[in-house]
């Protein structure tokens, strides 16, 4: 279908484009930004008039849940989130049931989606079979099969033989290794060491499972040069070591949740389980540190750690509760009211959770690598249409997602998603 989208703020973070324009797709490409070909017409015309358009989001960590609850409709339901929040392209780690272990079941998973015609998903193999952290998996087999990456998802590796030879036999192939840093032992408990902590009477995980986890991590890199993304960075500490190896040349990307993007432990108030979240929230310093390094450039990506929990999973003791809240309808208002609280701006903003975690993913994109993230002429027309004057209050019914928890119930966000287009489609249309 060829489409036009007229008179909206074009902004494309990764060419630093920002003005009014129309955008024209055909074919499920960019045919223009700005000057409309005088041979182009127009099947449907979507007036954008005060509205911004912007390439589609681009989410490193997001869950679907399946396989597993395929009973449940759980990737129809997850993907319909993600486009109602401007997500046209998602990476889930391998974290299901059955695990991601298996070339057959990410061939299954990649089928599914693609029938459904939404967001594009980017399944990240399992590092080791099971994700037990014992024998590695055919990262080349799981590779074929579509696979972007390999990863523990929230499972610590404790065998460091293991993870080195690992990070070898990937360094070999140029496959990329997702790990969030969490040491075995130290990372047990359910909330973030401190005073509050303490007051409540909860288990804490102390800053140093991240940073001896991090410590172990770039001794390894060094060695075997492997590309590592950092997963979901929570603390000031672990930050200034992700700095450091920047600095020394390594190659190391990172990302950072919403969640501990706008978030301290204080949000736990009297054991309020939507806050039982993984990595824990932390203090007032940590948050103010991960801010300053997603301004400054340092982390690389803003993520919305989707992980839909189901009602009797959440509604226990804080202990007791399932870790993990939705955010993938949130993540670009989140982003925004960061642009907004920060003074980075709206373009800032966008580049967190579009231009720059494609740069992520890299060589990883095959045929899309030249234009996720971004607005390129002759490009994939993966597009986000959204008012960022709109102001919305969170509603946990009100979300397409089947996890209805979230720790910014009831948070007034700027930014509403009017059309998501994925492939030149639209996939998505406010009512």
């Amino acid at each position: 279908m060829n489409i036009l989208i007229k008179n909206g703020r074009v902004i494309d973070p990764a060419s630093q484009f920002d003005q009014v324009a129309d955008v024209a797709v055909a074919a499920g490409r960019i045919v223009s930004v700005g000057k409309v070909p005088a041979d182009f017409s127009a099947e449907k015309t979507l007036d954008a008039t005060g509205l911004v358009v912007a390439p589609g989001l681009v989410d490193l960590a997001a869950r679907l849940r399946e396989p597993g609850h395929e009973h449940e409709r759980m990737l129809e339901s997850e993907l319909a989130a993600a486009v109602a929040g401007g997500v046209t392209s998602l990476v889930c780690p391998p974290d299901t049931e059955p695990v991601l272990d298996e070339p057959g079941l990410v061939e299954m998973l990649r089928y599914r989606a693609e029938k459904l015609h939404r967001s594009r998903v980017f399944p990240l193999g399992a590092l080791t079979r099971g994700l037990k952290g014992q024998a590695l998996t055919e990262m080349a087999e799981l590779t074929e099969s579509g696979c972007v990456g390999f990863s523990q998802a929230e499972v610590p590796m404790q065998d460091t033989q293991v993870l080195q030879r690992a990070l070898q036999y990937a360094a070999t192939f140029g496959y990329t290794v997702w790990l969030r840093p969490r040491d075995a032992w130290l990372g047990k408990g359910v909330a973030a060491s401190g005073p509050l902590a303490t007051r409540l009477g909860l288990s804490g995980v102390p800053v140093a499972s991240e940073t001896v986890a991090l410590h172990t991590l770039f001794e390894l890199v060094r060695s075997t040069r492997t590309r590592l993304h950092v997963c979901r960075v929570s603390s000031a500490a672990g930050l200034a070591l992700i700095a450091a190896a920047k600095a020394e040349g390594l190659p190391v990307s990172c990302d950072v949740s919403i969640h501990n993007l706008f978030l301290t432990d204080t949000d736990i108030g009297y054991y309020d389980s939507r806050m039982r979240l993984e990595p824990p929230l932390r203090q007032q310093r940590d948050r103010e540190a991960l801010q300053r390094g997603l301004a400054e450039g340092l982390i690389d990506a803003l993520v919305s750690d989707h992980t839909p929990v189901g009602e009797d999973a959440k509604t226990l003791p804080f202990a007791e509760a399932e870790p993990g809240a939705s955010g993938l309808e949130l993540l670009l208002s989140l982003a925004c009211k960061w642009g907004e609280d920060s003074g980075q701006g709206l373009a800032r903003a966008l580049a967190a959770v579009t231009s720059s975690p494609a740069r992520v993913l890299g060589a990883s994109l095959g045929s899309l690598q030249a234009s996720c993230g971004q607005l390129v002429r002759g490009g994939v027309a993966d597009l986000c249409v959204f008012d960022p004057a709109a102001r919305w209050t969170v509603t946990p019914q009100a979300l397409r997602s089947q996890g209805k928890h979230t720790p910014f119930s009831d948070y007034e966000l700027p930014a509403r998603v009017r059309w998501t287009l994925v492939g030149g489609q639209i996939a998505h249309e406010a009512a």
